[in-house]
């Protein structure tokens, strides 16, 4: 599987050039056009439009090489055995859920007063009186 990740590395890495390349062209273009010099950001509502898109274009970016590295640490660190503990967690996680929604139980609460971590209701009024 992770000579695969060489094949979406290689799509990531054209995407974010290609898109890089595409938004830097816009903004010169729209200099040129709008008659904005080099270090200026500001300028017509037509050329803060397209120099917006550019900066929205980097946060993009940086999300696709995000994007690309986790991919990368998920096909290498990942086993079938880390795989079968999120698959147990998430299904406890919906198992707390049902039952606190749906069945009207609060198993963390439970849990804790039979593992006496807390003090049950007949602890707690006992102390009060």
């Amino acid at each position: 599987m992770l000579d695969q990740v060489v094949l979406i590395a290689g799509v990531t890495v054209l995407g974010v050039l290609e898109q890089g390349n595409f938004f830097s062209l816009q903004v010169t273009y729209a200099r040129r056009k709008y008659l904005v010099s080099a270090p200026s950001t500001s300028g017509p509502p037509e050329f803060q439009r397209v120099f917006i898109a550019q900066s929205v274009s980097f946060l993009v970016i940086l999300l696709l090489l995000f994007y690309l590295f986790v991919t990368y640490l998920y096909f290498k660190f990942f086993t079938a055995k880390v795989l079968w503990v999120l698959i147990g967690f998430s299904t406890l996680g919906i198992l707390y859920s049902v039952c606190r929604f749906y069945l009207g139980l609060d198993l963390t609460q439970r849990s804790s007063t039979v593992l006496c971590l807390t003090e049950g209701e007949r602890g707690s009024n006992e102390g009060r009186e």
